[in-house]
């Protein structure tokens, strides 16, 4: 059982899986697993519309040293560029996807899926998933225990409500790191009350292939997967001064390090490649020709594993389930 002030936290592993990484036997005997991963937080950020004292002023076109009203005032012109994304930039991600026939993960924040529903209808037809990224997507620092727990529970249902199953696994973000702390902890406990598996937790940015580690607060014969995410395949980076500059620049980026794995994987050590998306940054018309480029140069290789979280979690589970640390 977690504390408020709980700091339970697995301690640091600095080695991981050493100089020979593990086989992860991808289906198919593919050499590389993707991860196409698309973060839904439109009208979940920070806003007086949601009760907050101001504007979000970061992950948007503006870039980063934006300051927000300090009277308390809405910066309409900020909302309505995290508008885009909702209203067309997940459509036309969602239009590609289905072009290619690939399967996303849905990083899916609970008051934006239920601010548009549809978006989450969307997702369940296609077969996407649809995790949990929080309640809000703003810093949590604020919240109690007992509140961030309660938030958490209404992401669950929310999630459940518009995509029509319970998220499976969980990525807070990089936006509530102050309180990443105590957050697996906290998470543990609260897929535990719901009674519903928690398969896998992703905020670590650790390593190219899943890994376990204890379960936080369960039994000795527990584990939790952490199947780590990315912040260099990203475009969150179009909201920050190293941005991409050309869609070319973003293909060339992620076909960078997509040649790299897979040619490890052709020489027996296949990873895993996760690709952070958001709706409205690659949503853009400017940029998304930078990711059809990326897909259709991975569509080309023979060997190449399109997969869900989840469905990555499941097989790492099947092939090589938690073992207890002495």
């Amino acid at each position: 059982m977690t504390t408020k002030n709980s700091t339970e936290y697995t301690p640091r592993d600095l080695v991981g899986y050493g100089g020979t990484t593990p086989d992860p036997q991808w289906p198919g005997g593919a050499k590389i697993a993707i991860s196409l991963v698309l973060n839904y937080e439109e009208g979940s950020e920070s806003t007086p519309v949601n009760g907050d004292g101001a504007t979000e002023v970061l992950g948007s076109e503006l870039g980063p040293g934006v300051q927000p009203f300090d009277d308390g005032q809405r910066d309409v012109n900020m909302e309505s560029l995290y508008e885009y994304g909702s209203r067309a930039g997940v459509w036309r991600i969602l239009r590609l996807f289905d072009q290619y026939q690939v399967k996303c993960t849905s990083y899916a924040v609970g008051q934006a899926m239920l601010l548009n529903p549809a978006v989450g209808a969307a997702l369940q037809a296609a077969g996407h998933e649809a995790a949990s990224h929080g309640w809000r997507w703003i810093d949590r620092s604020a919240w109690t225990f007992e509140e961030e727990k309660a938030f958490a529970k209404k992401a669950i249902r929310a999630i459940k409500q518009t995509a029509g199953k319970e998220p499976r696994g969980w990525y807070y973000g990089n936006v509530s790191a102050r309180s990443g702390q105590r957050a697996r902890a906290l998470i543990a406990e609260v897929y535990r009350e719901e009674g519903l598996e928690l398969k896998y937790y992703s905020d670590s940015y650790s390593d190219d292939l899943p890994y376990w580690v204890p379960m936080p607060g369960g039994a000795a014969t527990e584990g939790l997967l952490i199947i780590p995410y990315t912040l260099d395949n990203n475009d969150y980076r179009e909201a920050r001064y190293n941005g991409f500059q050309s869609p070319t620049a973003f293909a060339d980026y992620l076909i960078g390090a997509f040649d790299e794995l897979y040619a490890e994987g052709v020489a027996g050590a296949p990873k895993m490649m996760s690709i952070g998306l958001h709706c409205r940054l690659v949503g853009r018309p400017g940029r998304i020709g930078g990711l059809r480029k990326f897909l259709e140069h991975a569509k080309s290789k023979e060997g190449v594993w399109f997969a869900t979280r989840e469905e990555i979690a499941d097989h790492w589970k099947a092939r090589f389930p938690y073992k207890p640390v002495a």
